[in-house]
C-alpha cells in the first residue's frame, strides 16, 4: 500500500510544527548518535519500519556501528553502551510504554546523575518526537523501501 494521505500538504501547519521541533531535538546537548540510538529503539517498539530504516541509516552516516546499531534492542546486556547512554534508553523505553512502565522517581533519579534538568527536558522531547513520527508514520502507511 502506498503512503494513505499527502499529509504534509492537507496539514502543512502542523507538519511545519513538527519539523520545527525537529529542528529543536537536533540542536539540543544530546548527544547525535545517542539521539538516533534512542530513534531507533522506540522505533523497534512501536513497530515503525519506515522510522527504523530511517534512523539505522541515519546512525550509520553519522558513525553509529553495525554492533550498537544492531544491538539496542538487547542494550541491558551489552558492554558498549555507556551507562549515561543505558539509561537514556532505558527513559525511552519507559515513556513510550508509559501505560505500563511510568518514569518512576527511581529511574529520575538515575538519569538525573548523568543528564542535567534541561537534558531531561531535551531527552523527554527526543523520545516524544519520535513517538509521535512513528504514530504519523504508520498511521499513514509509510513504508520501509529499499534504497
Amino acid at each position: 500500500m502506498s503512503q494513505r494521505v499527502s499529509y504534509y500538504e492537507v496539514a502543512a501547519d502542523g507538519m511545519n510544527i513538527m519539523m520545527e521541533m525537529e529542528k529543536y531535538t537536533k540542536m539540543t546537548a544530546i548527544d547525535r548518535k545517542l539521539r538516533e540510538l534512542i530513534k531507533i529503539r522506540v522505533s523497534q517498539i512501536n513497530g515503525c519500519a519506515y522510522c527504523l530504516n530511517m534512523h539505522s541509516a541515519d546512525a550509520r552516516k553519522i558513525g553509529e556501528t553495525e554492533q550498537r546499531i544492531y544491538c539496542v534492542s538487547a542494550w541491558q546486556e551489552c558492554d558498549f553502551y555507556t551507562k549515561a547512554e543505558k539509561v537514556a534508553l532505558e527513559l525511552a523505553e519507559h515513556v513510550t510504554l508509559i501505560p505500563t512502565k511510568r518514569v518512576p522517581d527511581e529511574l529520575y533519579k538515575r538519569v538525573r546523575e548523568h543528564y542535567d534538568e534541561k537534558q531531561y527536558v531535551d531527552l523527554i522531547l527526543i523520545i516524544n518526537q519520535i513517538n509521535s513520527w512513528n504514530r504519523i508514520s504508520i498511521s499513514m502507511g509509510n513504508r520501509a523501501t529499499e534504497k
